[in-house]
């Protein structure tokens, strides 16, 4: 189910499964690399919270970006800011991976470096 919060989407789990493999989204997780660690969605990439601001100037501002974290807060305030870094598609994972009912993977599987990193 969609919804609205701060001017920001919320996607809860069904929304994020269901979009998981379109490639004209980046799935961007924001937690710490120990959480990630501990489990992830496959596939998507760990660029922390703190990271953000040294790669916000080269993400794709044409491109939705939907950020997850842990249960939804740390996401949501990135998708805030980088909503008025001028990347206008951002969108919350609502819930993060505590509501999470999909596979995860352990260990680092993606970590941004550059950011074409989260465009491959």
């Amino acid at each position: 189910m969609r919804s609205e919060k701060d001017g920001i989407p919320q996607w809860d789990h069904n929304e994020v499964a269901k979009k998981l493999n379109d490639e004209s989204i980046a799935f961007v997780d924001v937690r710490e690399p120990d959480e990630y660690d501990r489990g992830h969605i496959p596939g998507v990439p760990l660029l922390p919270m703190g990271e953000i601001p040294d790669h916000i100037e080269q993400m794709d501002k044409d491109k939705t970006h939907v950020f997850i974290c842990r249960s939804g807060g740390r996401s949501q305030k990135v998708a805030r800011y980088a909503n008025e870094q001028g990347l206008e598609r951002a969108i919350n994972f609502d819930g993060g991976m505590l509501s999470w009912e999909g596979e995860t993977k352990t260990g680092e599987e993606k970590r941004v470096q550059d950011t074409t990193d989260l465009y491959k």
